[in-house]
């Protein structure tokens, strides 16, 4: 593990799939909106297409936010592209799903960091973490990209092919021992769902052990006025705007 929690840094504010509440997820527009209002990166979402070309979408399958159908891997780049990706909000229409090139071109010249989650936990995608890597070298943008994922192969494999890569494990449901099973991998970093993160002192324990933690997703103020005060390294929302106004109105009440 080479990169590792270092404490002391304001908590950053990631925009869940862009500012996904005011656009399309996983869509440039709704990166470029998270850029806008000053989120601290934007995390998304990697598929493979059927001819092997990384494409920035949440589901396994195009039903709901799309205009396909059927398994995003048995679709050829082309036929991605062609799709309709507004999931039906009005003034959207003809967004497209992003190549990762193209949201790392969009990032690149901005100071945003970027979390590329890895969908490969339902769908096995062989080769995928060497042709992430590469497109992110690429852009020349491997000092500001966290790779993640649910599947602990995936992790453990980026952590082995980039040691010196921040890697982190996403869950949604208890793990017995978290900040062991992190480390084992060669994490630096754990995403746990928001309800299951028990408050401060499991956030200390993490940061003794080196992990930072971004949980997911919080979209009320309330909510997270507590992840803050819970001391965690950053949190994932949908409305990163809000999010901002909630940050700098604790640093002005802490103050």
């Amino acid at each position: 593990m080479s990169i590792a929690w270092s404490g002391g840094f304001v908590v950053e504010i990631w925009a869940h799939r862009g500012a996904s509440a005011d656009a399309p997820e996983n869509t440039l527009v709704a990166f470029a909106k998270a850029i806008e209002v000053g989120a601290d990166g934007i995390e998304f979402d990697v598929q493979l297409s059927s001819d092997g070309q990384p494409v920035v979408i949440h589901d396994e399958t195009l039903a709901r936010t799309t205009t396909g159908s059927g398994w995003v891997k048995d679709h050829s780049l082309a036929e991605l592209s062609a799709l309709d990706a507004s999931g039906g909000r009005e003034g959207f229409a003809g967004v497209r799903i992003p190549q990762l090139a193209e949201v790392l071109e969009l990032v690149a010249p901005t100071k945003v960091k970027i979390n590329i989650e890895l969908k490969n936990s339902e769908v096995a995608y062989p080769g995928m973490e060497e042709i992430v890597l590469a497109a992110v070298a690429a852009a020349g943008l491997s000092e500001r990209v966290i790779y993640s994922s649910f599947s602990h192969d995936s992790v453990r494999r980026l952590a082995t092919l980039a040691p010196l890569a921040e890697v982190a494990l996403i869950y949604s449901r208890p793990l017995a021992r978290p900040f062991r099973t992190a480390d084992s991998l060669g994490a630096c970093g754990v995403h746990p769902d928001r309800r299951l993160l028990p408050g401060a002192s499991w956030v200390e324990r993490a940061h003794r052990h080196r992990l930072a933690v971004r949980p997911w997703v919080a979209n009320s103020p309330s909510r997270m006025r507590r992840l803050i005060s819970a001391g965690v390294d950053g949190f994932f929302t949908d409305v990163p705007a809000v999010a901002l106004a909630v940050r700098d109105d604790a640093a002005k009440t802490k103050g």
